[in-house]
């Protein structure tokens, strides 16, 4: 998912990022606004005031912060399970847990439409086959963001998965032969050298995971491959989010299956004690809905402000995740550890600035055209998201 500053994030941010273009109000408008009270037009028509539409926007920001932040724990939290050392199948759970939760939305939906959208999906296996795919590069992608967060937890997390925006670069440039300017570069050397100064301030420390760190650099390499794959996959669903979560996900339950036989989970999952604990299926699926979750609250953070400021609110939640994790372990580090996470995020934020702007010199054009230019005249059926 180019990387989307959500840490985690497992449903297609990165094509969520490209939907929406909101016009900024002029600074004498909104204190007028503020000062009189009087209304916007929302997306649907409706006027609002300015103070509502901030208080939205401040909720919708803090639901992002809480399920993001949440998931991340909860995740290191399974996964750190010394009782069970199984995160393929832990990683295999959440999938299925999403199936359910897709079915769920599309029986909700029917039952109430003017609450609930979402798309009615029925399993086509042409469909399936031709997401697999990305399904193959998903498994890769949430299996090592996975592994990553068992070995080095959550304090090093940010720095451990922080080559995505590198990966992203260097991908793009081999496989879709599209150059990268040089301000947008700096901002990748600035991400190398946060990455190189943590490993070292870590191993310094003697907490490094090399384990931790090269599970890391291939998440990072795989959330890249995401992206790309994602826009390639996007007409067979119609170009629609959800319905490639739903087959990426049905896809990724069938493939786990055969890699959990292979690694052994499965001798281990029936020596485990509390296999028949409904503690820990709670939990297990309480990861899941979160997993999902992330994917619509990310969605809804763009939809109320902007792909940039979602990334500017990646980066700063990724901060404060940070800090969390060492007030809560009570960890001790060094001035040069916590200059090498600034180094990081600000290079990330700075490259999502520097983006912005190159994109602000290229006209727009609706996603949704885009992704009827790559299907065939014949194949132009319904496009709605």
């Amino acid at each position: 998912m180019s990387s989307c500053k959500c840490t985690s994030c497992y449903s297609g941010c990165s094509y969520f990022s490209v939907i929406m273009n909101r016009a900024q109000l002029k600074r004498s408008s909104i204190l007028r606004m503020a000062l009189s009270g009087s209304g916007t037009v929302d997306q649907d028509g409706h006027g609002e005031t300015f103070i509502l539409r901030a208080v939205r926007i401040a909720a919708v920001v803090a639901l992002y912060w809480f399920v993001s932040i949440t998931m991340v724990f909860l995740n290191n939290y399974l996964l750190d399970n010394r009782d069970l050392d199984a995160p393929l199948f832990v990683t295999f759970y959440q999938c299925v847990v999403t199936v359910g939760l897709c079915w769920l939305m599309q029986l909700l939906s029917k039952v109430c439409p003017g609450l609930i959208d979402f798309p009615s999906v029925r399993f086509n296996v042409k469909t399936s086959r031709e997401v697999l795919p990305l399904s193959i590069v998903f498994i890769g992608m949430i299996t090592f963001n996975n592994l990553c967060l068992k070995y080095v937890g959550v304090a090093f997390y940010t720095v451990g998965r922080s080559l995505s925006t590198v990966f992203n670069v260097l991908l793009s440039y081999v496989i879709l032969k599209q150059t990268t300017s040089f301000q947008a570069l700096l901002c990748c050397g600035t991400i190398l050298g946060g990455f190189w100064l943590g490993v070292d301030q870590e191993g310094i420390a003697g907490s490094l995971s090399w384990s931790g760190v090269f599970f890391g650099v291939l998440a990072s390499a795989f959330v890249s491959l995401n992206a790309i794959y994602t826009k390639k996959v996007m007409p067979a669903v119609d170009g629609n989010i959800w319905k490639l979560s739903y087959y990426n996900n049905i896809n990724a339950c069938v493939l786990f299956l055969p890699l959990i036989l292979v690694f052994g989970e499965l001798g281990r999952l029936t020596s485990f004690s509390r296999l028949s604990d409904l503690g820990f299926w709670g939990m297990m699926t309480l990861g899941g809905v979160f997993g999902f979750a992330i994917g619509y609250v990310a969605g809804l953070q763009i939809k109320y402000t902007s792909p940039l400021t979602h990334n500017v609110s990646g980066t700063a939640k990724a901060c404060a995740q940070t800090v969390i994790a060492v007030v809560y372990n009570s960890s001790s580090k060094s001035l040069l550890w916590w200059t090498s996470n600034m180094m990081v995020l600000c290079g990330s934020s700075a490259y999502t600035w520097v983006k912005s702007l190159e994109m602000k010199k290229v006209p727009y054009k609706d996603p949704q055209d885009q992704v009827k230019e790559k299907l065939l005249p014949g194949e132009k059926g319904n496009m709605g998201v």
